[in-house]
């Protein structure tokens, strides 16, 4: 299950209104690295198309995770404020939304509402992350894959009941990314 949909199913249309408007959606030439293990980033960025890969430098920059359309990259920094623990490349031309830090920290600091449903929905999204990974870890012989690949039995009766919303959200932002982009 891809991570935005757990973002798409908390948040308002308003919400993803302003996340269109406030947001850059940017074409990533394969081997471009969005972030850079330890230094701070700028973005919240989430990946509409393409594929990313995940490195560490404690594994010597081999790959622990492939991320896919539908994935958020940066949202650990953006709680916690402290730098990425991991380096995120383009493994393929991509296309992702640039969410500027400074403009979501504002957002969410004027709006009370707003900011419920976005911590919500990405703490629920890093729960369910670690519950994954805690389970490949139980099965050390699995191969790498996407870490944040669940079926819906994996998720609770509430988040199960939000997917619907969210697959309709997500089709809606990325036709109206795409009308944007046609027009611009």
């Amino acid at each position: 299950m891809r991570t935005v949909l757990f973002l798409l199913g908390e948040l308002d249309d308003d919400d993803i209104d302003w996340m269109i408007a406030q947001g850059d959606r940017q074409t990533v030439p394969a081997g471009t690295v969005l972030i850079h293990e330890g230094q701070p980033i700028s973005h919240l960025f989430i990946l509409l198309e393409g594929a990313l890969s995940v490195t560490i430098a404690a594994a010597g920059g081999q790959e622990i995770a492939n991320l896919l359309s539908g994935d958020i990259v940066g949202e650990m920094s953006f709680v916690d404020t402290r730098p990425p623990s991991a380096t995120v490349i383009a493994k393929q031309e991509s296309l992702v939304l640039c969410l500027p830090r400074e403009e979501l920290a504002h957002k969410l600091n004027i709006e009370a509402g707003f900011a419920a449903r976005f911590y919500r929905a990405l703490a629920i999204s890093l729960s369910t992350r670690l519950r994954v990974t805690v389970s490949r870890l139980k099965n050390l012989n699995l191969p790498p894959g996407n870490e944040n690949e669940l079926s819906l039995n994996d998720l609770g009766q509430e988040a199960r009941a939000s997917v619907a919303l969210a697959n309709t959200r997500l089709d809606w932002l990325l036709r109206r990314l795409k009308d944007a982009a046609e027009t611009s």
